[in-house]
């Protein structure tokens, strides 16, 4: 039995005025990853790079740069003394400046094979340590910067030029703050004048979101430098009394 075509025209005819209806429904609650739980930070000024479906995709990504043996062992060849070097030029005007001491306790977030670290110890700063998704003893323990393996209020002095790997920047600015003490140094080393590399998860183009970001602390200063392909240095102090909103 075929369908009358009166009955066949009004079928046709309410399906076409409720495809738009089944899309609009479609669009509305398109279901999004699980896996990224955390809220992302995501203005004119600071872009999250999209491509991600997991924070585990993330994860694999950042850890086909640092287990790369090419680059391993250009970091622990070539570049070695070279960056060490340039690290240490870096903290001596801090300690010149006052804003890093012999008796700091520092972290370095991301630092790959720890040439910061060693930076630091050189120029005196001793009980100093690294942190990256793979350790390298003696100078890097393992460590996700967005959940930094720290008590609260550990460190005098925290120095990263990883920012632009942050997939959660809220999350990497609020480790920082929560395992720097009161009065404790934040030293980042960010590019806003060009892109970042192809492993970087956001892109900076001013300092203003890094000055949101920071919620417990002020600015001390900003300057020009040439940090391996990064061309500005951020400085944070975290406040001594931190007032909570409710």
């Amino acid at each position: 039995m075929t369908p009358k075509p009166t009955t066949l025209k009004y079928f046709l005819l309410s399906l076409f005025l409720s495809l738009p209806l089944l899309l609009l429904f479609l669009f509305l609650f398109k279901p999004t990853p699980q896996n990224l739980t955390t809220t992302t930070t995501t203005t004119n000024l600071l872009k999250i790079r999209p491509g991600y479906t997991s924070y585990e995709s993330y994860i694999q990504r950042q850890l086909n740069k640092t287990l790369n043996p090419k680059l391993r062992k250009i970091w622990t060849t070539r570049d070695w003394d070279r960056k060490i070097q340039v690290f240490s030029t870096f903290f001596h005007l801090l300690k010149k400046e006052g804003l890093l001491s012999n008796s700091s306790k520092a972290l370095c977030i991301g630092a790959r094979v720890g040439q910061e670290v060693e930076a630091l110890r050189r120029v005196g700063v001793e009980d100093s340590v690294g942190i990256d998704l793979v350790p390298y003893p003696p100078l890097v323990v393992k460590g996700d910067f967005h959940h930094q393996p720290f008590n609260d209020a550990t460190f005098d002095f925290e120095f990263s030029n990883v920012f632009d790997h942050a997939l959660y920047p809220e999350k990497f600015v609020g480790e920082i703050e929560r395992t720097l003490r009161p009065g404790g140094l934040c030293v980042l080393h960010v590019a806003l004048d060009k892109r970042a590399d192809k492993y970087s998860a956001n892109d900076l183009y001013s300092v203003e979101p890094l000055v949101k970001l920071f919620k417990e602390s002020e600015l001390v200063r900003v300057r020009k430098v040439d940090g391996f392909g990064l061309d500005t240095e951020v400085v944070f102090r975290k406040k001594r009394e931190v007032i909570r909103r409710s």
